[in-house]
C-alpha cells in the first residue's frame, strides 16, 4: 500500500453479499473499493448507488464497479463472493462443479493484479471453496482464509441474546467446524458478561440454540424463498476486513488451512485465529473435550468429503 494511500479492497461478486460488504466497507471509510461482476452494469449500478450515499451518510469511500480486473490492481485484500447457488434438482457435484470454475477463474485473475493480496473467500461450499482459491493462488496459507465462522458465531449470539432477554453486546460465543449442519458450536466457551452459557441455561435449551445455529442460513433461505443471508455475511465479512487492514489482531474464528493443529492436517476447517496486517497472525489452540473434539473431527470429515469429491471431479475431466 501507497504511503498515505487508503487501502485498496476488491469485492468480487456483485450480488447481495458483495453490495452488503461493499455498503459497510464503505461506511467505515478507510478503504476504497472495487466492486467486480460479470453482469454488464450490475457493479457499476451499485457503485453509483453506494457513492451516492456518501453525502447523505458522511463518507468519502471512492467505490468503482467494473466487469474486469485492470481495476482491481494493487488490492490489499480481495473477497470472494462468486459462485451459484444451488438449484432445485442439482447435485452438490453439480453445484460443486460449477463453483470451483467459478472460484478458480476469479482467483487466477485477481492473483495477477494483486499478487500481495490476502484473500478472503465466502463461495460456497466455503470451506471447499478455500481449498480451490488456495491452490490456484499459491500464496502462502496465512492469505487464504474463509468467512464463516464470525457469521455462524453472531448467529449464536443472537440466539443466546434472544433467549436469556441480554443486549448481545454481553454475549461472546464461539463456533467451530466446517461452514455447515456439522459446526460445532462451542457452548463451554460461550458467555454472558463473562458468565459460562452452561451457568444460565438448561442443557436441552442450550442444545436447541445449538441447533438453531448449525441451521441459520437454512432458516432465512426458507423464510426469504427466493434469496439467502446478505447483511450479516456482509458485517461479518467487514468485521474480518477491519481486523485484517486496520491491524486489530482480534480474535475471530475463520476457516483456515490446518497443519496438525486440533489434530487436522491438509484442512480448511474454521477455528478461532488472530488476524491482522497480513492475514493469519496465529491458531488459538483450545483444550477440547472428548466430545468436543469429536464432534469437531466429524465436522472435518464433512469437509474432507467435498474436497474428495471435487478431486474425482478434475480426475474425470
Amino acid at each position: 500500500m501507497a504511503s498515505g494511500a487508503r487501502p485498496k479492497v476488491t469485492i468480487v461478486g456483485a450480488g447481495m453479499v458483495g453490495g452488503a460488504t461493499a455498503q459497510w466497507l464503505a461506511l467505515r471509510d478507510y478503504a476504497d473499493i472495487v466492486l467486480v461482476d460479470i453482469v454488464e452494469g450490475l457493479p457499476q449500478g451499485k457503485a453509483l448507488d453506494l457513492m451516492q450515499a456518501g453525502p447523505v451518510l458522511g463518507f468519502d469511500t471512492n467505490v468503482i464497479g467494473s466487469n474486469g480486473y485492470d481495476e482491481t490492481a494493487a488490492s490489499d485484500l480481495v473477497v470472494i463472493t462468486s459462485g451459484i447457488a444451488r438449484k432445485p434438482g442439482m447435485s452438490r457435484d453439480d453445484l460443486l462443479k460449477t463453483n470451483m470454475g467459478i472460484v478458480r477463474s476469479v482467483t487466477q485473475q485477481v492473483v495477477a493484479q494483486s499478487p500481495n493480496a490476502v484473500i478472503v473467500v465466502v463461495s460456497n461450499p466455503l470451506d471447499a471453496m478455500c481449498h480451490v482459491a488456495f491452490e490456484r493462488a499459491g500464496f502462502p496459507r496465512e492469505r487464504v482464509i474463509g468467512m464463516a465462522g464470525v457469521l455462524d458465531a453472531a448467529r449464536f449470539r443472537t440466539f443466546i441474546a434472544l433467549e436469556l432477554g441480554v443486549s448481545v453486546k454481553d454475549v461472546d460465543a464461539l463456533v467451530l467446524g466446517g461452514h455447515g449442519d456439522t459446526m460445532v458450536p462451542l457452548s463451554r466457551f460461550s458467555t454472558v458478561a463473562g458468565i459460562p452459557l452452561p451457568e444460565l441455561l438448561p442443557v436441552d435449551r442450550i442444545a436447541a440454540l445449538e441447533q438453531r445455529t448449525a441451521n441459520g442460513g437454512a432458516e432465512i433461505v426458507s423464510l426469504l424463498k427466493t434469496g439467502s443471508a446478505y447483511t450479516a455475511p456482509g458485517a461479518s465479512i467487514g468485521a474480518m476486513i477491519d481486523s485484517i487492514l486496520l491491524d486489530q489482531n482480534r480474535v475471530l474464528p475463520c476457516s483456515v488451512l490446518l497443519r496438525g493443529e486440533y489434530g487436522i492436517d491438509g484442512l480448511y476447517v474454521g477455528v478461532p485465529v488472530k488476524l491482522g496486517v497480513g492475514g493469519l497472525r496465529e491458531i488459538v489452540q483450545l483444550s477440547l473435550s472428548d466430545d468436543e473434539q469429536a464432534a469437531l473431527r466429524r465436522s472435518a470429515d464433512a469437509v474432507r468429503d467435498l474436497v474428495e469429491a471435487m478431486q474425482r471431479i478434475d480426475a474425470a475431466e
